[in-house]
């Protein structure tokens, strides 16, 4: 993209840009230049100071060396308002909107009173009609944001830094959560940006993304920039090696004999606060399968997820486990049938971040024999054990009896995992494995459940990433307002099709405009 844009004027430079946590070097002597009218890719593993660099762009920190410039002006350091009001803005992964309020206070908050005159009123309303038009951003300005589709907040976030007058845009994941139509809605609006001369730092993990959208790639390791390059001169592997600096094996999903059924939904509902969460979905899972479970983020996964884990019990219809009824829910039950859990959010509810990994890795186990001797614990054992997981699944820590909320999130899913596999599951509920983890510690976790399945776990993996759902499923269901559609085999999902099915086409009475 913006391969004619003019990219002779420098719209921001950071030089020598160096931030120290205590001994931890987080940006090292950093420097770099934005021009205008392109689109500059940030990538960089978990940890490699991308957040730190941004942080301290925005004036959220103070950096221990160096300088930024916006527009020829050297912004003085940890002053938000500044860079503001030099024309950089940013759109966050996790939208920062009020969902009580129309489209067109969220869009003003900040820049003048609520309660302004009639007049103030309408003129707001007519610029943000105007920058709607001129980017292709389509929203109402009376809607309530909390009626917003994802791809329609995402609008509203862009359209708050373009009413401030924003000419450097940086985008934070803005891909994350999207449909495919959304992705490609968003590209579309970044092409008009970049020919009217907004210059753009889009960090993502999607390289294939990166690739499509940008002019130049920058690459950050261990908090040192150690590549640059021209996106026309590159390519997806090129990029990963930079990032983790080796090479990233592609998964491999060898063709294998389905094994009996392993888990079994049957016309399952569950009533919710006004609506169902779950309606009549029913769905089989194999023993050396995955399943792999599409939506745009609340629309039924988790209220599945809870009946799987024995969170909640279903309001109606059955679930089996290989081939017996479920009777009663509760976690522990599902632990016994075989079930191993990999949380949505591995913080809250993977770990108890205050606890040891020793600890954590037992915590669902520590009745059982080796880990209880006469009602007691054997420390010993489970020493033994959690040294066995961080070795076996290379998990970066201080020891056995460090805290878990020191871990990276990487590190802390390899936890999850060892532990999870650890009691050679019959069934994986994979809910987000991925989410926020860099692509080296990505691609483990994918070896990890292309393994268990190898050896007979069914997996119901989970997940927002489309890549990663078409990578690794043997078959994939897409989840909309609580409906399933029926399974479609890998080689017969096309990405377009499986887009609107996220969007609601296809599901009875409940399709809508894209």
């Amino acid at each position: 993209m913006s391969d004619s844009s003019d990219t002779s004027d420098v719209v921001l430079r950071l030089s020598g840009i160096t931030k120290r946590f205590g001994p931890l070097v987080a940006n090292d002597a950093i420097s770099l230049d934005l021009h205008r009218g392109e689109v500059l890719a940030l990538l960089g593993e978990n940890g490699a100071g991308k957040t730190t660099l941004m942080n301290i762009l925005f004036g959220h920190y103070v950096a221990d060396e160096g300088t930024i410039e916006a527009f020829g002006v050297v912004l003085p350091p940890g002053s938000p308002k500044a860079a503001l009001a030099r024309g950089i803005g940013m759109v966050h992964q996790h939208f920062t909107l009020a969902d009580n309020l129309t489209v067109l206070d969220n869009v003003v908050l900040g820049t003048e009173p609520l309660w302004r005159a009639r007049s103030r009123h309408a003129k707001a309303r007519g610029r943000l009609a105007e920058l709607s038009e001129t980017f292709g951003l389509a929203v109402k300005s009376d809607a309530r944001v909390a009626d917003l589709s994802v791809g329609e907040r995402q609008r509203v976030e862009i359209l708050k830094a373009l009413y401030r007058d924003a000419r450097i845009l940086i985008l934070d994941e803005p891909t994350a959560v999207l449909t495919p139509q959304e992705t490609e809605a968003l590209f579309a609006t970044l092409q008009k940006l970049v020919e009217r001369g907004l210059a753009i730092i889009f960090i993502s993990h999607k390289l294939h993304e990166v690739m499509a959208v940008s002019r130049r790639v920058i690459v950050l390791r261990q908090g040192r920039l150690v590549a640059e390059r021209k996106t026309s001169e590159t390519d997806r592997h090129d990029l990963a090696e930079l990032m983790v600096g080796r090479a990233i094996p592609e998964p491999k999903v060898e063709p294998i004999s389905l094994g009996s059924v392993a888990l079994s939904l049957q016309s399952v509902t569950l009533e919710g606060e006004g609506h169902p969460r779950l309606q009549d979905v029913s769905l089989e899972l194999h023993g050396n399968e995955i399943v792999g479970i599409a939506g745009v983020s609340g629309n039924g996964q988790g209220a599945l997820a809870e009946i799987i884990s024995g969170i909640v019990a279903p309001s109606g219809g059955t679930v089996s486990l290989f081939g017996q009824p479920v009777r009663h829910f509760d976690p522990a039950r599902m632990v016994a049938h075989g079930i191993a859990r990999i949380p949505e959010d591995r913080h809250a509810v993977g770990v108890v971040g205050d606890l040891s990994l020793e600890e954590n890795v037992i915590s669902a186990r520590y009745r059982e024999a080796p880990f209880s001797r006469r009602g007691l614990v054997d420390w010993k054992k489970v020493r033994e054990f959690a040294t066995r997981i961080i070795a076996d699944y290379d998990v970066r820590c201080p020891g056995p009896q460090a805290a878990t909320r020191l871990l990276s999130g990487g590190n802390m899913q390899k936890l999850i995992l060892g532990r999870e596999m650890a009691r050679e599951p019959r069934i994986i509920l994979a809910n987000q494995p991925t989410r926020g983890l860099d692509i080296g510690a990505v691609g483990y976790v994918h070896q990890q459940l292309l393994k268990a399945r190898g050896n007979g776990a069914g997996i119901l993996l989970i997940s927002e990433d489309l890549d990663e759902l078409l990578v690794l499923s043997d078959r994939v269901v897409v989840m909309y307002r609580g409906r399933m559609s029926p399974p479609i085999a890998r080689s017969d999902v096309a990405i377009r099709h499986l887009g609107l099915m996220m969007a609601g086409h296809g599901f009875a009475g409940q399709a809508h405009a894209a």
